[in-house]
């Protein structure tokens, strides 16, 4: 490699962005009541925790989703963030997972919004099987 190809590929990777650490987020169904007969209850939301939040984030909006069930709406909740790697338990209700034919994957999305109701910085997402 030439010396000038050197050089331009130093001045390349100096200039290029460092990539962002990715947005993460992590749950248990710890201490949530057992439920299998399809009609489920309105619970306090799990303990989330997070990693990588975005600067600027002041929101994080949580989804729940029935992976099998896609069309059916567990709800969610928005939580203002002040930083910190934990969310804790019992900041929104939704309805919890209650599979009546067996395991179910449930998947949580998180948005980091710079306001309450938009401004989406980056998401992060988290499935676990309900019962595990």
């Amino acid at each position: 490699m030439s010396l000038l190809t050197r050089l331009i590929t130093a001045a390349i990777l100096m200039t290029s962005p460092i990539p962002a650490l990715a947005f993460e987020i992590a749950f248990t169904w710890d201490g949530l009541k057992p439920c299998s007969s399809g009609n489920p209850g309105t619970v306090p939301s799990p303990a989330f925790a997070v990693r990588d939040v975005p600067e600027g984030t002041a929101f994080i909006r949580f989804k729940l989703v029935d992976r099998d069930v896609p069309g059916f709406n567990h709800g969610g909740g928005v939580v203002a963030y002040a930083g910190g790697d934990v969310i804790p338990a019992g900041q929104f209700k939704y309805k919890q997972p209650c599979p009546p034919d067996g395991a179910h994957r449930y998947e949580w999305t998180a948005t980091a919004q710079t306001k309450k109701n938009g401004g989406k910085l980056a998401v992060a997402k988290a499935a676990r099987p309900y019962p595990e």
